[in-house]
Formats: C-alpha cells, sequence, structure tokens
C-alpha cells in the first residue's frame, strides 16, 4: 500500500497544501496527491507534456476539489514515479489504468488536458467500464491536424523563451494578445504558490519520450470516437497553436454525447485563463445525472 494511506482525517481542500503520496503497482511506484471529499466518483487528473504534480493549475484543482474527491499523479518515469516513461499513448494509458486500479477504484471520472487528453481517449475506448464522464481539455484526436507538430513547435518556442528569459508555456499556452500576455503571467505565478514538499521536474529522457508519443499519435489512423459513448465536455482556447483548435470541433463532431466549449482570444491554456469560467461549467457537467 502507499507510504501514507494513514493520513486521511479530514479532507484536504488547497492543492497547495496536499500531501505527496506514493503507490506501488505493476512495478512503478507512483507519486501522488489527492484532495477534496472522498464520497462519490473521484475525479483523476492526465497531465499535458513536459508536466509533473507542481504543473497543475491550482485554482483548477482547488474548484473541481470543493465537490469532488480530486487525484492527480505522475504517470511512469514522470517526476517522483519511477520506471521510465513510454514512447506510446497507449503504454502510457495502460500505466494510467494500473495507477487508477491500485487505488482500488472501480469507476472515475477523467480530465485530461493536451496529452493527458489523448491518453484519457484510450482508457475509455479500452477500459469503458472504468470511466464515468470524460473532461478532454487542449487535446486532440488521433492523427489530429497539427499534433505531429507538436515538436518542433515546443523546441522552437523553448528557444523562444530562453531568447527572451520567459517561461516557454507563456509562447505555448496563451496568446501574444494583452490578455493572453497577462494570463499567463498570473497562471505562471500560481504555479509556484506551493512552496514545500515540491515535485522533481521531468527528465529530459522522458520529456523526449513523451515528444515521441505525441508524434506517434499524430500520426496514426483515426480512432472511432463513435464507441466513446461517456458524457464528454471538450474545452480549448480558440486559438490554441500546439494542438491546433480545429481538433477540439472535430472531436466534439465525433462522439456521440459530447458538448464543446472555447474561450475567446485564449491558447492551449485556455481552461487555465479562463478558470473561473471552465471550472463551473466542470461541475455542472460532472453532476449532471
Amino acid at each position: 500500500m502507499n507510504d501514507s494511506q494513514e493520513v486521511r482525517g479530514d479532507a484536504v481542500t488547497s492543492y497547495k497544501n496536499a500531501p505527496t503520496r506514493t503507490i506501488t503497482a505493476g512495478g512503478v511506484t507512483f507519486s501522488y496527491r489527492e484532495l477534496g471529499p472522498r464520497s462519490g466518483v473521484p475525479v483523476v487528473f492526465l497531465n499535458h507534456l513536459s508536466a509533473v504534480l507542481d504543473n497543475w493549475d491550482p485554482r483548477v484543482v482547488d474548484g473541481i476539489a470543493a465537490k469532488h474527491h480530486v487525484i492527480t499523479f505522475d504517470n511512469r518515469g514522470v517526476g517522483a514515479s519511477t520506471g521510465s516513461t513510454p514512447r506510446t499513448i497507449q503504454e502510457m494509458a495502460h500505466d494510467a489504468v494500473t495507477f487508477i486500479r491500485a487505488l482500488g477504484l472501480e469507476q472515475v471520472d477523467i480530465h485530461g488536458f493536451s496529452m493527458g487528453g489523448m491518453i484519457a481517449q484510450v482508457i475509455a475506448q479500452d477500459e469503458p467500464q472504468l470511466v464515468r464522464k470524460l473532461i478532454l481539455t487542449g487535446t486532440g484526436p488521433a492523427g489530429g491536424e497539427g499534433i505531429k507538430s507538436v515538436t518542433v513547435l515546443s523546441h522552437l518556442d523553448t528557444v523562444r523563451a530562453l531568447l527572451t528569459l520567459q517561461d516557454p508555456k507563456q509562447f505555448l499556452f496563451f496568446t501574444r494578445t494583452a490578455n493572453g500576455r497577462r494570463a499567463g503571467k498570473e497562471f505562471l505565478a500560481r504555479l509556484k504558490e506551493r512552496t514545500v514538499d515540491r515535485d522533481k521536474a521531468i527528465s529530459l529522457i522522458a520529456y523526449n519520450n513523451q515528444l515521441k508519443a505525441i508524434h506517434r499519435w499524430g500520426l496514426e489512423r483515426p480512432h472511432d470516437l463513435s464507441v466513446v459513448e461517456q458524457p464528454v465536455l471538450v474545452a480549448n482556447g480558440d486559438h490554441d497553436r500546439m494542438v491546433p483548435t480545429k481538433n477540439s470541433y472535430d472531436m466534439a463532431q465525433r462522439l456521440p454525447n459530447a458538448e464543446l466549449v472555447v474561450y475567446p482570444d485564449a491558447g492551449h491554456g485556455g481552461i487555465f485563463q479562463f478558470h473561473d469560467r471552465f471550472v463551473p461549467t466542470a461541475l455542472e457537467f460532472l453532476a449532471r445525472q
């Protein structure tokens, strides 16, 4: 079992203070955090390219955790989790299912952002009984337009960031308008609110393996999304450069039970820029019978 299973007590309500725990399954020791009430169907968050536990916007996590048991984790080889990072989205999905089952969960809601949304789609297709509802944000389907270009774009914006002494996410996640620049700075400041027990940064090897997995996803033949019968909330900004917004429209059309929300003057990180609108929308979606 994990190293601090006894430390349950009252539910943690702030991601900033959520203790980091571990659980071992399938030869991997997964690092994770949980908060919110312990009743109802948990919401498992699946993270983006290069991200560790500290890359989730606390306003989004805390907002969902006000009503739901939220679980965030580092997949295999990422952050403080052990093992080597897979080079396919399918393997990442298998590891995520291993983690979810290790916690003894029989059904979950999944929020997958960017690469996490790709993993979430595979889980919903491979393990439909495990998933009650899906929230897919800043993401796209297999073979989606522009996804194979994520590697090039990430490298270019990383160089841009180095040259201007900024965080690459300022370019990758947000528009270059005044609103976008301000939202990016506010988001990056929120990511620093947690000051103790911070996660390990992703290794260069793990990051490169993730890039390879996303590239392969972009080259895959489109999946049959009509088999995903669960309710799905799709959300993005209207100017997503990383996973072009056209992919969100495409998924919403091909998923039989989907609804789409697109935020104005927003990029890949639209749900973080508009967290004050996204959180109520997500809560209403999750609460619906």
